[in-house]
């Protein structure tokens, strides 16, 4: 029995370490196939940066932008621009005229009555403002011929006549009309009809008008 003991023990010891054997290979497969599933972290996304270009054009516009865009929709005054532009021409340039005193209230420009329209400066070059103008007459091509006023005093000055103080102005300054600046204004280009001038000073305008001209 000793000798068969011994055997047993030997045959029992030999097999418990194949067992210990194969167990480690398995155990390091086991941790290196672990390390292998684990998730890679990611890289931020580019579109969540704060220097994005989507960032960038959420940011408030400059306020010189916001200036221009409101300029952009500024109110045009009538006569202004387009087709019914109110221009300053040249009176020996345009043939005949014949000159009236028939004022309506009809809402248009009719002779006799002082109207506003935007009225281009002296320069010429592009600027303006709306202006009161004296109509004197109308045009085969239905435009009409006025001379521009002011309230700035000209008394004495022979190229301006003095026409007295009425309703185009909300001051009732007197006004002096310029023989030297003729407008042609059209019907869409006056913004409104003011009032009537008395014919005594019509009829003292239209005599200069004449006399510098040849208007009749």
């Amino acid at each position: 029995m000793g000798l068969l003991g011994d055997l047993v023990k030997i045959v029992s010891d030999l097999v418990t370490g194949g067992r210990r054997q194969g167990e480690a290979p398995l155990r390091e497969a086991g941790r290196e196939g672990r390390r292998r599933s684990a998730p890679t972290p990611k890289a931020p996304s580019p579109s969540s940066s704060s220097s994005s270009p989507s960032g960038a054009a959420a940011r408030p516009r400059p306020a010189r932008e916001r200036a221009r865009s409101s300029g952009a929709n500024a109110e045009v005054s009538p006569g202004e621009s387009g087709p019914d532009a109110t221009r300053e021409v040249d009176p020996g340039r345009i043939g005949p005229v014949r000159m009236s005193y028939a004022p309506q209230s009809d809402g248009a420009p009719d002779p006799g009555e002082i109207v506003w329209t935007w009225v281009p400066f002296e320069e010429n070059d592009g600027r303006g403002k709306d202006r009161p103008v004296l109509v004197v007459a109308v045009e085969s091509a239905g435009t009409y011929l006025a001379v521009q006023l002011t309230s700035k005093d000209h008394d004495g000055e022979g190229d301006f006549v003095p026409v007295g103080a009425g309703g185009w102005d909300s001051e009732h300054r007197p006004s002096w009309v310029n023989l030297d600046r003729v407008i042609r204004v059209h019907e869409g280009g006056m913004r409104r009809e003011s009032t009537a001038l008395p014919r005594e000073p019509f009829e003292q305008v239209t005599d200069r008008l004449h006399q510098r001209y040849g208007w009749r």
